[in-house]
């Protein structure tokens, strides 16, 4: 008999345990070194390999998706529906960030006016600010945008293309089988690497759990604990409901269909690298393949739920740090400045970083104070990027369901 293939949800799985447990056993035998030196390079190949597809699967997808819509109203229906759906959630979950962030501050868990040690700083913040986000999203040369993966032009540029493609009508017909061929020839590949994804989550989860654990200590767990509850409750209240009211998806099938680019994106710290394993799962659950590969990249680069409650997280944490109390007036701010902030978060690992740097300079938070949680600024990461990929999945599953109802009405 013909043995039955393990899943590659349950391949995941296997290698999501097998590396926690390598981890645990070289932090507590002191030997991290060995997953630096001779698991994360195999990580980090799978890593490279995923960066590589990223930008011509979003710029082929979307273009694809747009063309097969085959009428531009549906384009700016889905369009709208999407960019509501991913701006409502992420204020909700900032509202949710703050709570718990303020239930843990008034509990006495985060403590109060620890200062940088002398001469301590971090570099790497940059300011920020919407208007600057707004003009950098149209690029002066499309190649640069490629070769810099600049997601958020890459996808303007798509809009353009598709757009203008499906506007051409006739003439444009051997644009369209030039796209229609790449896609499938692209999609391949991306075939491939899927299948070795099992080899990069095993790799780089037992780098992470083997080099990060010791500095899971007292406060930083606390906050740390403080963000992941918010993820949780986001996820199981925000995206359970819409599911299920919206899609008319029972929530643990949805959750059980999503896990394997819930898991994925967890250990990745990637939600453009885990777009092709998030459209598997989108099409699993019934999702319009147009509307999943318009939804899905688009959502990579704007839906940033879990970064939102990161930095409002972050935020009420450090600013308790140096002996600040936020007013509500300024957490209206913090909302309000996350939730555009999300917008120009890249989809690649530790982006969130350098928004944060954003919301502390709206708050007058001292920037250097990042550098306090910065060390475990992955752990945060890999929570928050499961989060932003399941809601792409279930916006994906949402503007599937309005476009088919819509249509009834329609007929």
């Amino acid at each position: 008999m013909e043995k039955k293939k393990l899943s590659l949800p349950v391949q995941i799985f296997i290698a999501l345990v097998g590396g926690v447990v390598v981890g645990l056993i070289c932090y507590f035998t002191g030997t991290a070194d060995f997953t630096e030196k001779y698991l994360k390079p195999f990580g980090t190949i799978f890593v490279n390999l995923l960066k590589f597809i990223v930008v011509p699967v979003v710029l082929l997808s979307m273009i694809d998706g747009i063309i097969s819509m085959g009428d531009m109203k549906k384009v700016g229906s889905v369009g709208w529906k999407t960019v509501a759906y991913f701006l409502v959630t992420t204020a909700i979950a900032c509202v949710i960030g703050l709570v718990f962030a303020n239930i843990f501050n008034g509990a006495g868990w985060f403590p109060q006016g620890m200062v940088l040690a002398e001469g301590e700083t971090w570099g790497g913040a940059s300011s920020a600010n919407f208007m600057d986000t707004l003009v950098g999203i149209f690029p002066s040369n499309m190649w640069q945008a490629f070769s810099s993966a600049n997601m958020l032009q890459v996808i303007v540029i798509a809009l353009f293309l598709g757009g203008s493609i499906l506007a051409a009508g006739e003439k444009a017909k051997l644009c369209k089988d030039i796209v229609s061929s790449f896609y499938a020839v692209i999609e391949k590949l991306m075939g491939f690497i899927i299948s070795l994804s099992p080899i990069g989550v095993f790799t780089m989860m037992a780098w992470v759990v083997a080099t990060k654990g010791a500095e899971i200590l007292g406060s930083l767990a606390l906050v740390l604990l403080c963000a992941y509850i918010g993820y949780i409750v986001h996820a199981v209240l925000v995206y359970s409901l819409s599911a299920k009211i919206f899609a008319n998806i029972n929530p643990i099938t949805f959750f059980k269909k999503a896990a394997a680019a819930m898991i994925f994106a967890f250990t990745s710290t990637s939600s453009a690298a885990t777009l092709p394993v998030s459209k598997e799962c989108a099409d699993e659950l019934g999702c319009e393949s147009d509307v999943s590969a318009f939804v899905l990249p688009l959502g990579s680069t704007i839906n940033m739920d879990g970064t939102a409650i990161y930095q409002c997280v972050a935020t009420v944490f450090l600013a308790s740090l140096c002996g600040m109390n936020l007013t509500l007036g300024q957490m209206v701010t913090v909302v309000v400045t996350a939730t555009l902030a999300s917008i120009g978060t890249a989809g690649v690992s530790g982006a969130g970083m350098i928004m944060l740097a954003m919301v502390l300079e709206a708050m007058g938070i001292p920037v250097d104070m990042i550098m306090i949680i910065y060390g475990i600024d992955r752990l945060f990461d890999m929570g928050r990027t499961c989060l932003n990929v399941t809601g792409d999945i279930s916006c994906a599953c949402c503007v599937t369901k309005w476009e088919a109802k819509k249509n009834l009405v329609s007929k």
